[in-house]
């Protein structure tokens, strides 16, 4: 399974890397077997020891190797730390920065020539929500216009909008009808993100075609994010 944290505009570079050598000595100790992933703001990314079952991502990108874009961050400048994930399309780059979906598919695209991998966004805000499941699924395979549903390295992420940061779940059975509608038109494993945590990942984690998390607020402590890590092992026992 594919266990993310996703640290947003939160740490360090120094609380980042000690962070960061928690989990890898955590993963050695267990000889845990998920794939874990760690999303820091870009001032924290750095060059750690090699683990292949954990990946530093970065959060965002501007889709160019390098040039004059004041402020931004290239590929060159991910390429330094050898990023190889990166997050696309989540609902606070969409809603609150305003990116458009054409913006969104050309970093998409952009991120596809490097042959990397996209932990791609989509959700619904509860105003689509409360219209049901074809208004919601409406909303999400819009928010998959120009994108390559095949492409090899692609993992989506649903994040119902209204469940971030919020505190509200989606219940089991409407995470589950979300998850078959799209494994029944994609191939790329799907991860569950929206107000995750200790106590309710191993229900999550069980629901059909669900791969994963992406995990926001509740994995930012060292202890709650190795124990979900844990979780994953010993539903796969």
């Amino acid at each position: 399974m594919i266990i993310a944290s996703n640290f947003k505009t939160n740490y360090t570079r120094k609380s980042a890397r000690a962070f960061i050598e928690a989990v890898q000595q955590f993963i050695h100790t267990t000889h845990s077997t998920q794939e874990v992933r760690i999303y820091t703001p870009a001032t924290a990314l750095d060059s750690f020891d090699a683990n292949t079952l954990l990946r530093v991502g970065a959060q965002n990108f501007y889709p160019v190797q390098n040039g004059s874009f004041t402020g931004e961050i290239g590929f060159e400048q991910l390429e330094e730390f050898h990023i190889n994930t990166v997050l696309i399309g989540h609902s606070e780059r969409r809603h609150i920065l305003k990116e458009t979906q054409a913006f969104i598919a050309q970093k998409f695209n952009f991120a596809k020539e490097k042959a990397i991998e996209i932990v791609y966004c989509v959700g619904e805000p509860r105003e689509i929500r409360e219209k049901g499941i074809d208004a919601v699924m409406a909303y999400l395979w819009e928010q998959l216009e120009g994108i390559d549903i095949g492409y090899t390295h692609l993992i989506v992420a649903y994040e119902p909008v209204w469940a971030i940061g919020t505190g509200l779940t989606a219940s089991n059975s409407d995470i589950e009808e979300v998850m078959a509608r799209l494994q029944a038109k994609l191939d790329s494993p799907l991860l569950y993100g929206g107000s995750v945590k200790v106590e309710n990942i191993k229900d999550i984690l069980s629901i059909p075609h669900c791969s994963g998390v992406l995990v926001g607020t509740a994995s930012w402590d060292i202890k709650a994010f190795c124990t979900m890590i844990q979780s994953a092992d010993q539903l796969e026992q």
